[in-house]
């Protein structure tokens, strides 16, 4: 009989816990989502952007691998942000890559925007002492928009957990993307 009892009470348990496991569940996703929400929004410091350059490498023997890169610096010279479109010839799949100063948050991911459209989120994929690098391919719809917007915004978030974005201009893009090389560096490797 005692042994019942403790089967009883056991399978309540089990029943009162099974019936409440998705209640649980539920409240622990919305703690993690609000862990990571954002408590505001600013606009990064001052960055002034250079123009987009289209920069080509040619090792000996390989594929011409080449990069539509622009960069953006603080007032002290310091490189704020750092895009390539990297692509290797005869290669249909491109590869985007950011790079940012180190104190963001890397976990959210850099959030990119073309005119106020849809976003795109690229991945971090590691830090150094002075950059955090994100990259991924290249979403071919996000390229398509980056060649016929007019500004993309990239937003971060730091570890005060605000939103930081900073926009950049696309005007030029398309253009340097499918023209000629800016540099074409070269190497002849002699056996």
């Amino acid at each position: 009989m005692r042994h019942f009892r403790l089967l009883q009470f056991l399978f309540g348990v089990a029943l009162t816990v099974s019936s409440t496991a998705p209640a649980l569940a539920q409240q622990a996703k919305k703690l993690a989502a609000d862990e990571f929400a954002t408590r505001g929004q600013r606009e990064a410091r001052a960055i002034k952007y250079g123009a987009w350059q289209k920069i080509c490498f040619k090792p000996g023997g390989a594929k011409m691998v080449c990069r539509t890169t622009i960069a953006g610096t603080f007032e002290t010279g310091q490189i704020a942000v750092r895009i390539y479109v990297v692509e290797r010839e005869d290669d249909s799949t491109a590869r985007l890559q950011l790079f940012l100063p180190v104190g963001l948050y890397v976990r959210p991911g850099v959030k990119l925007t073309v005119d106020r459209g849809t976003a795109h989120t690229i991945p971090f994929n590691w830090c150094l002492t002075n950059t955090c690098i994100a990259g991924d391919a290249a979403n071919p719809i996000l390229l398509r928009e980056m060649e016929a917007g007019k500004e993309l915004t990239v937003e971060v978030v730091d570890t005060n957990m605000l939103a930081v974005t900073t926009s950049l201009p696309l005007v030029q893009f398309a253009a340097v993307r499918k023209g000629a090389p800016t540099k074409t560096y070269e190497q002849n490797i002699d056996e």
